[in-house]
């Protein structure tokens, strides 16, 4: 389908947007999760639950007594991190972390773990600004986003007034600060935007719209004429190699801005294909041949990324794995058990992963855990 036909398709795709996602089911009192995957095709093991459940006994032994996790803030540097502050609780850690155990059948006040949820709602809530924006000790529009989504689910499983109050005024500032492009970038309010930022803001948006929160749909319809925008469909832009990755502007792939000439990868393309399918996206050429190029990269970026535990795994891995479980069928089964297998191997002994370029192990170790719940089906945002 050409770009003109897909923006035609925009708006009818936002009826799904408004779906009322239920709640999850906890997890049974001996600590297995029910089988959920609804297509079958990966069965849940005990080596991915014991891995589960070692992750996430190291995310509650590591809780600081507000309700956070320690990390550093900072933000990307071409392949490097530069943090700005350290030793302090990072909202888009803690949020990633409260996900996580949402999406292992906990719930705030309930489940196994449900003193750690309350914990982590209690921080995310205090850290809500007059104004909407989401920050602490200088973290910026990613864990904005984050800790949005957090609400969002929250919100959803409980309907606690507090944080439906809250949670639509960091939803009034996403819109706000959406730009002339249709995008988002690092700080609020920003000229520029890139796609590893807009796919965040998206699916939080997505996530509240799903519970009943306001969200414009011109919100969502510039949204998704930036995703479109950001798609290669022509050529070959560029194509750089470094020691470590290589950046190629092929056809299937996503920009890293919308600009023919700026970068793209598989975390970018991951990005791009889930945000899509956040804005309601979920049948189009875009989609098919991204997810042929992720198939084709998989094992060159977990080589390149993966035994290292960069953010760039990490950020990758987070939304390749929700684009194949929208996709579905063989594509699904494929990665999941390719990358569970992977991830399961990655594991250290005191139940973390790891992370020593990036916010550090507890964005891992949340990470990680995420992905092997997912087929859990018990996060909505994860749900089909």
């Amino acid at each position: 389908m050409r770009r003109s036909a897909l923006r035609s398709s925009v708006s009818l795709a936002l009826v799904a947007l408004g779906l009322t996602a239920p709640a999850p089911a906890l997890v049974q009192d001996d600590g297995r999760v029910p089988f959920r995957d609804p297509d079958g095709l990966v069965a849940i093991t005990r080596e991915q639950e014991e891995a589960v459940a070692r992750g996430l006994a190291w995310l509650a032994d590591t809780q600081n007594e507000n309700g956070s996790w320690t990390a550093k803030i900072g933000f990307k540097l071409n392949n490097s991190y530069r943090y700005t502050a350290k030793d302090r609780g990072h909202v888009g850690v803690t949020a990633l972390s409260g996900m996580a155990f949402l999406a292992g059948g906990n719930l705030p006040g309930r489940g196994r773990y449900g003193h750690v949820v309350d914990g982590c709602v209690h921080f995310i809530l205090s850290c809500v600004n007059d104004d909407g924006y989401i920050t602490y000790s200088g973290t910026r529009m990613y864990s904005h986003a984050f800790a949005t989504l957090f609400l969002a689910e929250v919100y959803g499983m409980t309907h606690r007034e507090d944080v439906r109050l809250k949670l639509q005024k960091a939803v009034d500032f996403i819109v706000k600060c959406q730009n002339e492009q249709g995008g988002w970038r690092y700080v609020p309010l920003a000229r520029e935007s890139d796609m590893s930022i807009v796919v965040c803001q998206v699916l939080a948006l997505r996530a509240a719209r799903n519970i009943g929160i306001r969200v414009p749909k011109s919100t969502i319809d510039r949204a998704a004429r930036y995703v479109v925008d950001s798609a290669v469909t022509t050529g070959s832009a560029i194509n750089m190699r470094r020691p470590t990755f290589r950046y190629e502007s092929e056809i299937g792939t996503f920009h890293y801005q919308k600009d023919s000439h700026s970068r793209s990868s598989f975390p970018l393309t991951a990005a791009g294909v889930t945000a899509l399918n956040g804005l309601g996206i979920y049948s189009d050429d875009l989609i098919r041949k991204g997810v042929a190029y992720l198939h084709k990269n998989l094992d060159y970026f977990n080589r390149s990324f993966g035994r290292k535990g960069h953010y760039f795994f990490w950020y990758g891995h987070y939304y390749g794995v929700q684009a194949m479980y929208t996709q579905g069928g063989a594509d699904w089964q494929n990665y999941f058990t390719k990358l569970r297998s992977f991830l399961l191997d990655l594991q250290l002994p005191d139940g973390s992963w790891p992370n020593p370029k990036g916010p550090g192990p507890a964005f891992g170790t949340a990470t990680a855990v995420l992905i092997l719940e997912i087929p859990y089906c018990l996060l909505p945002i994860f749900q089909r």
